[in-house]
């Protein structure tokens, strides 16, 4: 257990799961690429009342904060191919999950490379702190 808590840099998994859900915010924004995204998958981004779900928010939150320990983790052992293994297997399945439910080829990419992209943050994150 030793191994996934003691040697990882705290600060670094939290500054980059900080900035990468700072990103998603930016990444699904209307300004970036929000509304291809949401008509990919059949929501109004526009509409006053479409605020994003809560239970939504609070997984992605966590889900951002359970990758950048898994980098802290491959930082600490010198195991970035594992990572990119990691990072690759989840885009995967999740890009299955989205041509099972019919989302667009846009909305599938777009998912996609904001995991991709949070991935790359984390790492920068932990190489510079």
């Amino acid at each position: 257990m030793d191994e996934i808590t003691l040697s990882v840099n705290w600060l670094a998994v939290a500054v980059g799961a900080f900035l990468s859900f700072l990103m998603g915010w930016l990444w699904f924004s209307p300004k970036f690429l929000g509304k291809p995204w949401a008509a990919g998958v059949g929501i109004d981004i526009e509409a006053a009342d479409n605020k994003p779900p809560a239970a939504a928010m609070v997984t992605q939150l966590l889900g951002t904060i359970m990758l950048a320990w898994l980098v802290g983790i491959t930082a600490v052992t010198s195991s970035l191919l594992t990572l990119l293994l990691v990072v690759i297997t989840f885009t995967l399945l999740s890009a299955s999950q989205g041509l099972f439910i019919k989302k667009s080829i846009a909305a599938i990419l777009i998912e996609q490379g904001y995991v991709v992209a949070m991935a790359i943050i984390m790492v920068v994150v932990q190489g510079v702190l």
